[in-house]
């Protein structure tokens, strides 16, 4: 293959990259997709059985990239056959009246989404399962719900080969060598050239990117995903009937840090999240100290969700690559403008993954922009990276 030229080369596997490599390829790209780890995988972050989706952001440009998603995971499952939405629902928690729940309710309110405002005593009223401090309040987004993970993942490989693209697993990049027209991707088992490459690398791109003259400042790190039994004897509740939470903070200002799942990959287990943890080499992610992780979660299960066993029965990893910003990066590299990075999600772009590639194939055909892209920009974080 080492003579043949691609139109598009995507790097890496994930759900971004194999999002993009499915919308290039349905947009007629040859398109080769690479991932360096034999498939499928748990080392990155596009793993597991479930993800949360929801209509539901304080930010506009996230709220109108999901009116796109949640019509392209439907085409998705068609195409594949496979169910991937489950709707169950997302009940967003905070401060009555502060600015989290003010800005949920305002974007939606903008974009025309249905929603339902809860002061604290409707809130306990509905949920009697959670306890959470009198002065809280909750909007519920009736179209969140549980994207499982797998699935999608799978079902974005399987129809980008069906529509004739090539994917290459268990192949490291090694170098990229910039050039027009043509970029060179050199792989441990063999050297493909393109018009145009796409760096879909999560935490692995800065590993790619400095040898490229660009330092962004992404930061790698581990979370720990715990998984909480139901206490069947205390309580009547059902697990796989609850909706998904965030909690976007007790106090205006603090970011939403915990998150949590229905039953659904492990029956009776509810999935509840830290939206932190330790920074890593993605390459020795285990090595990880979580101990701050699990005791803060453990601690909040324990308050918030009483009838959850206070221990968690099953613990996993997977990792976030974040931005300062938490928005991430999606734009051409600044001095080669036929390579495109598409990184640093922050652990939020599982939902938005099939408007990500709509996205990444408009900027590599050159074709006019759905979306606000300057939240993406590179440009943004000029007083933070460097050329090397």
């Amino acid at each position: 293959m080492g003579s043949e030229v691609f139109d598009v080369i995507v790097i890496g596997a994930g759900i971004e990259g194999s999002s993009s490599a499915y919308h290039l390829a349905k947009s007629g790209q040859k398109t080769l997709l690479l991932e360096q780890f034999p498939l499928p995988h748990s080392r990155g972050s596009s793993h597991g059985q479930s993800r949360i989706t929801r209509y539901a952001y304080t930010q506009d440009y996230y709220t109108h990239m999901m009116l796109d998603s949640y019509p392209l995971w439907d085409t998705l499952e068609k195409e594949a056959g496979v169910n991937i939405y489950k709707k169950c629902g997302l009940l967003n928690i905070g401060l009555e009246n502060g600015n989290f729940l003010g800005s949920v309710a305002g974007s939606m309110s903008r974009h025309g989404m249905d929603f339902q405002s809860f002061q604290s005593s409707e809130f306990q009223r509905r949920y009697p399962m959670l306890r959470y401090p009198p002065r809280s309040g909750a909007i519920l987004d009736p179209m969140g719900g549980i994207l499982r993970a797998d699935k999608a993942l799978a079902a974005f490989q399987t129809m980008f080969k069906q529509l004739g693209g090539v994917l290459r697993e268990g192949e490291t990049v090694k170098v990229i060598r910039p050039g027009q027209p043509l970029v060179t991707v050199t792989t441990t088992k063999g050297e493909y050239r393109a018009k145009k490459v796409v760096m879909a690398t999560g935490p692995w791109t800065s590993k790619l990117l400095e040898p490229l003259g660009l330092r962004l400042p992404l930061k790698p790190i581990r979370i720990t995903v715990c998984y909480w039994r139901e206490n069947r004897e205390t309580t009547p509740h059902s697990s796989d009937r609850f909706p998904c939470i965030i909690d976007g903070g007790q106090d205006d200002g603090e970011e939403f840090h915990v998150y949590g799942l229905p039953s659904e990959e492990y029956p009776g287990y509810v999935k509840v999240c830290l939206h932190d943890g330790p920074d890593i080499d993605p390459d020795a992610r285990d090595e990880a100290d979580d101990t701050w992780v699990r005791e803060k979660v453990t601690d909040y299960v324990r308050q918030h969700f009483p009838w959850l066993q206070g221990s968690p029965g099953i613990v996993e990893a997977c990792i976030y690559t974040n931005t300062p910003d938490n928005d991430p990066v999606i734009d051409y590299h600044p001095q080669h403008s036929n390579i495109i990075i598409a990184a640093g999600f922050s652990g939020h772009g599982f939902k938005l993954a099939p408007a990500v590639g709509k996205a990444v194939t408009e900027l590599a055909l050159n074709k006019p922009l759905s979306y606000n892209m300057a939240p993406f920009a590179v440009s943004r974080f000029n007083a933070a990276s460097s050329k090397l």
